[in-house]
C-alpha cells in the first residue's frame, strides 16, 4: 500500500474510533458505577422517547450486543470515510437521524429501542446500493467484503428466527430502507464512475505506429 494510500485509511479510522470509544465508555460507566442508561432509548411514538433518536445507538445491553454493533460499525464507518471523503459527515449524521426517526415512528409501543444496529444497517444498505450505483471496482470490492462479513444481516429482519433475542426488527428495517434513500440522493456526489474516454490525437498516433509497422515488414 503507498504512503499516501496508508494515510488516508488511518485518517479515516479517526472518527469511527471516536465513536466506538465513546460507545464502549457508556458501557464501561454503566457497569463502574452499577447504573443504566436504558431510560434513554427510544421509545416509539412517545414525545420523552424522541432524545432515543440520539442517545439510543451509545446504549447497549450487554458485551455482547456491544461488540456485535462496534466492529461492523467500525468497519463500515471506516470505509465511509476512506472511499466518501466529500459525503462522509452528511452520510453518517442522516443514517443516524432518519434511522431514529423512522424507527420512533414505526416501532412497536411501550418498547424501548437501544444499539447501533439501525445505523449498521443503513451503512451496509448504503455502501450496497452505491456500489452498484457508481460500478467502480474499489467500491464494489467493499462492497463485497460488506457482504462476505454481514451478509447474514438479513435475518435481522425476522425476529421470530431469534426468540431467545428481543431484536428490534424496526430499527433494522428503518435502517436498510435510509441506507438505500441516502445513496440515491447522494448518487452524484462523492466517487463516481470512472469513465475512460481516447483521445482523438492518441488514436492518430496508434494508427500511423501501426501503418509504420506494416511498412517496415
Amino acid at each position: 500500500m503507498a504512503k499516501a494510500e496508508l494515510k488516508s485509511l488511518l485518517l479515516s479510522m479517526v472518527v469511527p474510533t471516536i465513536l466506538v470509544f465513546i460507545i464502549c465508555m457508556v458501557k464501561f460507566i454503566e457497569i463502574l458505577f452499577n447504573i443504566s442508561f436504558t431510560e434513554y432509548g427510544l421509545i416509539p411514538l412517545n414525545i420523552k422517547g424522541l432524545i432515543g433518536i440520539i442517545t439510543a445507538p451509545f446504549i447497549h445491553l450487554d458485551f455482547k450486543h456491544l461488540i456485535g454493533n462496534c466492529v461492523p460499525l467500525f468497519v463500515l464507518t471506516t470505509g465511509l470515510f476512506y472511499f466518501y471523503k466529500d459525503i462522509s459527515y452528511q452520510v453518517i449524521v442522516l443514517s443516524w437521524l432518519l434511522t431514529g426517526l423512522m424507527t420512533w415512528l414505526m416501532g412497536r409501543e411501550h418498547s424501548v429501542h437501544i444499539g447501533a444496529s439501525g445505523i449498521v444497517y443503513a451503512l451496509i444498505t448504503f455502501h450496497l446500493t452505491s456500489a452498484l450505483l457508481r460500478k467502480r471496482k474499489d467500491l464494489t470490492a467493499f462492497s463485497l467484503i460488506v457482504i462476505f462479513l454481514y451478509g447474514s444481516f438479513i435475518w435481522g429482519f425476522f425476529p421470530d428466527f431469534f426468540p431467545e433475542r428481543n431484536i428490534s426488527w424496526e430499527s433494522h428495517l428503518s435502517g436498510a430502507v435510509c441506507g438505500v434513500i441516502i445513496a440515491l440522493f447522494y448518487k452524484n456526489e462523492g466517487p463516481q464512475k470512472i469513465i475512460h474516454n481516447w483521445d482523438e490525437e492518441d488514436e492518430n498516433n496508434d494508427e500511423d505506429r501501426w501503418w509504420e509497422i506494416q511498412n517496415n515488414t
